[in-house]
């Protein structure tokens, strides 16, 4: 049985060959040039030689760059008195691990940066507590008087307790309970004194083998 044709397809072949062969041509480097010293050119073709290749490289690298400060490392500035002495009140910089992003691997003592639950701002405090673990609500060591709110809780599972080192001028979890881990961004690692100088942060409290 002969083979059955169809003029339209092969011309639609033939066109669509054509336009193939076309851009081939185009986005193809150049080999007829020859460099100073002798070499191949099409070896040293630079890889920003067409519009398409810088789009690419680009984009490559903004997906990179997203991709290292949502899961890895990043700068931010921090503010405020309730971190006293540890920070500033005003011009300090410090080095973000979000590979602690959500509690993983924070310990009590470690400083963390978090989502404050009563507002849509960041705030920097230190660990005090993590699930099963029991915390006084009061402030320790506060010149003003017993309130009769100062008790005992157990933190539940999937949150810990922050507070502030200056506890007499911090919003904390004395004020709005257990945080959720997962409102955890990440774990304070550095401050930065400029682009080539830092200062790691040291966990100050050490684990008690009972």
């Amino acid at each position: 049985m002969a083979p059955l044709r169809f003029p339209f397809l092969q011309r639609l072949t033939t066109r669509l060959t054509t336009s193939a062969s076309t851009l081939s041509r185009t986005f193809s480097r150049p080999s007829s040039s020859t460099s100073s010293s002798g070499s191949d050119p099409s070896s040293k073709s630079s890889y920003f030689g067409h519009p398409f290749r810088t789009f690419l490289f680009v984009g490559k690298f903004l997906c990179f760059a997203h991709l290292f400060t949502i899961y890895g490392f990043v700068a931010s500035s921090a503010a405020g008195p309730s971190m006293l002495p540890t920070f500033e009140v005003i011009g300090e910089w410090i080095l973000i691990s979000k590979l602690h992003r959500l509690g993983r691997n924070v310990e009590v003592g470690d400083l963390v940066v978090y989502d404050i639950p009563i507002n849509d701002t960041l705030g920097v405090k230190r660990v005090l507590g993590l699930p099963g673990d029991y915390v006084m609500t009061g402030t320790p060591h506060c010149d003003r008087p017993p309130t009769g709110m100062e008790r005992m809780v157990q933190i539940p599972p999937g949150h810990c307790w922050l507070v502030g080192d200056n506890m007499t001028a911090s919003r904390d979890s004395r004020i709005f309970g257990p945080v959720p881990l997962a409102l955890v961004r990440g774990k304070v690692l550095a401050k930065i004194h400029s682009p080539f100088s830092y200062e790691w942060i040291k966990n100050p409290l050490k684990r008690v083998e009972g």
